[in-house]
């Protein structure tokens, strides 16, 4: 992909807190300090010479029906010649914090509107993540269901995911089985400390993943 985007180009990263990572609480953070100023870090090292331009508008809480919402000043307006996507987690928690779930079925309809405005009014190449998660909390803590029993409300999620991405030709990482694998080598607190902010080792995963579906590395 990096080849065939054009020097000057505007990368944009969307999505919820794990994209956020501190951004919009720290006025000298504009990229905050998680995957996405790390990979506008590599790709400035790596490729100086196109000049790439970096914004991330990730919104800490936000599910796709709040990017829908923001959708026109937040992405379309900005007119950016890449978006990167990662949303979701949001769509599953609220129904184990706050009783107020998600349906599938409005996830996929909310998600495929965001991915056909793009398609309408950008020229936009488009990187969707899957959401992920690691089950380090248990129902004693205090959940209305231990993150292991989140699996009943997040795959069908990741589903809808992977199906638009196949739909949008859309080039697709797929994080919850990278996650999974890398819990087998070290345990899941060494990629995230509640199942779902990842720890800078988690950012640093994403970002290796990132970079690689973007073609700019094979190994690192």
């Amino acid at each position: 992909m990096i080849n065939n985007v054009k020097d000057n180009s505007l990368i944009l990263f969307q999505g919820d807190s794990v994209t956020d990572c501190g951004r919009t609480s720290n006025e000298y953070l504009e990229l905050g300090f998680g995957y996405a100023n790390m990979v506008a870090s590599w790709l400035t090292a790596l490729h100086p010479e196109k000049q790439l331009r970096f914004l991330n508008r990730g919104i800490s809480g936000n599910r796709v029906s709040d990017l829908k919402k923001r959708w026109q000043e937040d992405c379309i307006d900005l007119r950016p010649e890449v978006v990167s996507i990662l949303i979701g987690i949001n769509d599953c928690w609220r129904r184990y914090d706050s009783n107020d779930p998600t349906s599938v079925d409005s996830f996929e309809i909310t998600y495929r509107q965001i991915l056909t405005n793009i398609k309408q009014k950008l020229e936009a190449k488009i990187i969707i993540m899957e959401p992920f998660l690691l089950p380090v909390i248990e129902e004693s803590e205090g959940w209305s269901a231990g993150q292991d029993k989140w699996r009943e409300d997040l795959d069908p999620k990741i589903h809808v995911v992977r199906s638009l991405a196949r739909e949008f030709n859309a080039e697709f990482i797929p994080l919850d089985g990278i996650f999974a694998r890398a819990a087998t080598i070290q345990p899941m607190e060494k990629w995230t400390l509640d199942g779902v902010h990842p720890t800078q080792a988690g950012h640093a995963l994403i970002a290796r993943q990132w970079l690689k579906a973007f073609g700019v590395i094979e190994k690192m």
